[in-house]
């Protein structure tokens, strides 16, 4: 909370800067605006409150206020002093934003299993920076803090969270295509979570520990639409009232396209060094680990990507049985998402559509319209090039599927392996103690079967989905179409797999070549 608070207020900063003289007239007008975005309420009854502080202005925000105005507030016990900006006019318009966040909070409540608590301090919170109103943003920040420490408690589960030193900065500049362009980075060090879930009914009862010694945030924007969104807020504010807002409705719509698309392209990317989870079963490990996220804002091509990377990866085996150590992952890269993502067309013939005077606002038949108009832009799941690594055992894949009206996948994947007799060589010693491991070992070898060899000795497989149902390997048939709905059922589904009792000869044959290029070369695979 303590880090979106300074957000929150500097955004409400929207009017020019006023005279450099801070006085009492300077303070009201600050109200004023202030309560355009957070209501006038908030100040008639304490939650906000500005004052002249020398050569500059004091937003004080008190949260026991607000708790206290929420109706039918169930807390048996709060306790947080009042948070505080210091703002100052500059003379080319923006605003000196400053703060010293240090605090500590206390809550206590019933929850639906029983009573919950949670309370946090924050160690020497320092923030600095300039927020600009003509781009509704902060041109730059810098904060700090020297620790910071969050405990909670509920019936079934307690958590322990404590970092050290953390820094973070922010930058904005007036975006090409309209809106802001943003960087912002943060680094906090010691982190550590210990986690204890006990839980009677579903049986677990165990703890974990999560720790990295540096988590490192890092996320970049293109084309924020501040200013639309702050105009979206205001008159959201102004239109509490259910009968004016139907009044207004006009209004409303315009304020949403102006929004779009919210964003050109958000990312962000969470960092981990050296991180390890503690757990009954021992300790899991990375030297590196991250996840990614990036978002198209509404667009009608847009994107989402996803990206997780793990080196140095480290897995406790003593639950797993021997012959697994050798195929236990060390290195991940993986990447994937979705494409062909027509936001923008739902989204106006949404805003175009809705009538708040009546109800439903939106009629039953428009929600399958608006569906059936995105499926036919074909929206896709991607899999970019991903790789899962063991020491001389590399899985790679990509590849791109859609889901037509069918329902069934319509695309192509890839997937190609280095090493896969190491694969091969692991499940036999598996099969000499494993059951289940002697019964998957003719299926490894028949799925080496048909792979086409690379020419640095990868094995490949090109594995094409149609929605008809067909399925190929390498260009060889490995399902046909499905029985056309209706039919007797007699129609050859896939039977040309199955109709070779030399089939399982063919595949397994695989294991005693040369691992030439076969290309699938009619191999045929017994269910």
């Amino acid at each position: 909370m303590k880090r979106i608070l300074p957000l929150a207020f500097a955004l409400a900063l929207s009017a020019p800067a006023f005279a450099q003289t801070v006085d009492n007239q300077g303070a009201k007008e600050l109200s004023d605006n202030l309560a355009r975005y957070f209501g006038k309420q908030a100040f008639d009854k304490g939650v906000l409150k500005v004052s002249v502080e020398g050569d500059a202005y004091k937003i004080a925000f008190d949260v026991k206020s607000l708790v206290n105005a929420l109706p039918e507030q169930k807390l048996l016990k709060f306790d947080m002093a009042p948070y505080a900006l210091m703002v100052k006019p500059r003379s080319d318009g923006s605003w000196d934003v400053s703060s010293n966040f240090s605090q500590g909070a206390s809550f206590e409540f019933d929850g639906p299993e029983g009573r919950q608590s949670m309370e946090f301090t924050i160690k020497d919170g320092k923030l600095t920076s300039v927020y600009d109103p003509a781009l509704a943003a902060f041109t730059n920040a810098t904060s700090s803090l020297a620790g910071m420490t969050m405990t909670s408690r509920e019936a079934k589960q307690q958590a322990d969270v404590s970092t050290g030193a953390g820094t973070a900065t922010v930058t904005a500049t007036k975006s090409a295509n309209g809106g802001v362009d943003f960087t912002a980075t943060q680094k906090v060090s010691d982190f550590v979570e210990k986690i204890k879930i006990d839980d009677n009914n579903s049986g677990m009862n165990f703890p974990l520990t999560l720790k990295t010694p540096e988590l490192s945030v890092d996320a970049n924007g293109k084309g924020v639409r501040t200013k639309p969104l702050l105009d979206l807020l205001a008159f959201a504010v102004a239109n509490e009232d259910e009968a004016k807002l139907k009044a207004n409705q006009a209004e409303l719509k315009s304020l949403m396209l102006a929004a779009l698309p919210i964003w050109e392209r958000v990312d962000g990317n969470y960092g981990f060094k050296d991180f390890e989870v503690e757990s009954p079963v021992g300790k899991f490990g990375a030297a590196q680990f991250s996840t990614a996220f990036g978002m198209d804002g509404v667009s009608q091509n847009g994107k989402v990507d996803y990206t997780i990377k793990a080196s140095g990866l480290t897995i406790p085996h003593q639950t797993l049985p021997e012959w697994t150590v050798p195929l236990l992952p060390t290195d991940i890269d993986l990447n994937f998402g979705g494409a062909n993502i027509d936001l923008d067309t739902m989204a106006r013939k949404t805003i175009e559509a809705f009538d708040l005077n009546k109800n439903p606002p939106l009629p039953d038949e428009f929600g399958k319209a608006l569906v059936n108009d995105f499926k036919a832009k074909k929206p896709k799941v991607v899999f970019k090039h991903s790789t899962v690594k063991n020491g001389d055992i590399e899985v790679a894949m990509e590849g791109e599927v859609f889901f037509p009206d069918s329902k069934k996948p319509d695309g192509s994947v890839t997937i190609d392996i280095g090493g896969y007799e190491k694969i091969v060589d692991a499940l036999k010693e598996a099969a000499k103690s494993d059951e289940q491991m002697a019964q998957a070992f003719p299926f490894a070898l028949a799925v080496k079967g048909f792979g086409k060899t690379l020419p640095d000795g990868r094995l490949e497989w090109v594995i094409d989905t149609k929605a008809d149902g067909s399925v190929k390997v390498n260009g060889a048939m490995l399902k046909g179409p499905d029985a056309a709905q209706g039919d007797s059922g007699e129609q050859n589904d896939g039977a040309d797999m199955n109709d070779n009792s030399s089939g399982d000869d063919n595949a397994t044959s695989g294991d005693d070549s040369d691992g030439g290029d076969n290309g699938g070369a009619g191999a045929k695979l017994q269910p």
